[in-house]
C-alpha cells in the first residue's frame, strides 16, 4: 500500500444490500474477519484500509475512500462507521455523487461523549513504550479469537491485526487521528440528518459510553431509527459479537 492510497475488498458484490465498512482508530480490516464470515452469502461487504498517513482531515478520508468506490462501480449503499470510522462516515454520507442508504454506528458517536478523554488517550497513544502496546495488542487478540471461536478462517488476520500494531509507523497514523478526534464536531451534521441512522454497540464500552451517545442521537437527530447494545460484546462490537451484530445490521439494511 502506498503512503496516500486507501486498500479496499469486496465480498459478494451481487448480494442483498451493499454494506460499506470503514475501521476504527486502528484503520484496517484486521478485526473484521468474523463479522464478514457472519454475513457472507447475505449481504455485499466492502472494506477499507486506510492508509497511514498524518496529514489527512476526515473530508480527505471520505474523498478518497468515495473515489475508490467510484471507481468500482460503487455510488450507493449502507456505510457502517465503527469507532473512529463513524467521524469519516457522517463525511461519506456528504459526499456529492454517493447516495447513502443510511448509516450504522457501530461503537460509534457524533462528538465524542468524552472530550476531555480523547486528548489523554493521544497522549497515551504517542508515549506509551512499544513493548506494552505489544502485550496489550496480543491480550486483546486472544480475547478477539475467543470470541470467534467458532469461525476459526478469521484468525489469521487476528495475528496480522497484531504485527500491524507493532509497527511505529502504525502509532504515528493512531495518534493523528485522535488529533482529528479532538478536532471534530459533527452535531451540526447530525442534528440535519434525515437519512436511517442506526446504532450498535457492546454493553461493555468504557471509551465510547453507549448511554451518553444513544440518548444524544434519540434527542438530536431526526433520522435516528433505533439502536441495539450487545450484551457480551465491547467497543469492537462486531468483532466481538460478529453473529448478533451481523443479524441485527441485516434486519436494519434489508
Amino acid at each position: 500500500m502506498t503512503e496516500t492510497h486507501v486498500e479496499v475488498r469486496i465480498h459478494d458484490a451481487a448480494r442483498g444490500s451493499t454494506l460499506i465498512y470503514l475501521p476504527g482508530l486502528h484503520g484496517d480490516w484486521t478485526l473484521a474477519g468474523g463479522f464478514r464470515s457472519a454475513l457472507s452469502g447475505r449481504a455485499a461487504f466492502v472494506e477499507f484500509t486506510y492508509p497511514r498517513v498524518t496529514s489527512w482531515s476526515l473530508e480527505d478520508y471520505a474523498r478518497n475512500i468515495f473515489e475508490v468506490l467510484r471507481q468500482r462501480g460503487i455510488t450507493q449503499g449502507w456505510v457502517i462507521g465503527e469507532s473512529f470510522g463513524s467521524q469519516i462516515a457522517w463525511q461519506l454520507t456528504r459526499q456529492p455523487g454517493f447516495k447513502a442508504d443510511g448509516l450504522i454506528l457501530a461503537g460509534g458517536f457524533v462528538r465524542h461523549p468524552a472530550p476531555w478523554g480523547v486528548p489523554l488517550a493521544g497522549w497515551i497513544s504517542a508515549w506509551i513504550p512499544m513493548a506494552i502496546v505489544r502485550t496489550l495488542v496480543r491480550t486483546y487478540a486472544r480475547y478477539v479469537c475467543f470470541c470467534q471461536r467458532q469461525r476459526p478462517e478469521a484468525a489469521a488476520e487476528i495475528n496480522e491485526f497484531v504485527v500491524r500494531r507493532s509497527d511505529p509507523l502504525d502509532r504515528l497514523a493512531i495518534t493523528a487521528r485522535y488529533r482529528l478526534l479532538m478536532e471534530t464536531d459533527l452535531r451540526a451534521v447530525a442534528r440535519a440528518t434525515r437519512l436511517p441512522v442506526y446504532f450498535i454497540s457492546g454493553f461493555f464500552d468504557p471509551i465510547v459510553p453507549w448511554p451518553w451517545v444513544r440518548r444524544w442521537l434519540a434527542s438530536n437527530c431526526p433520522g435516528f431509527r433505533g439502536s441495539k447494545i450487545v450484551p457480551a460484546a465491547d467497543h469492537i462490537v462486531l468483532a466481538t459479537a460478529p453473529e448478533a451484530s451481523a443479524d441485527e445490521i441485516l434486519r436494519w439494511t434489508e
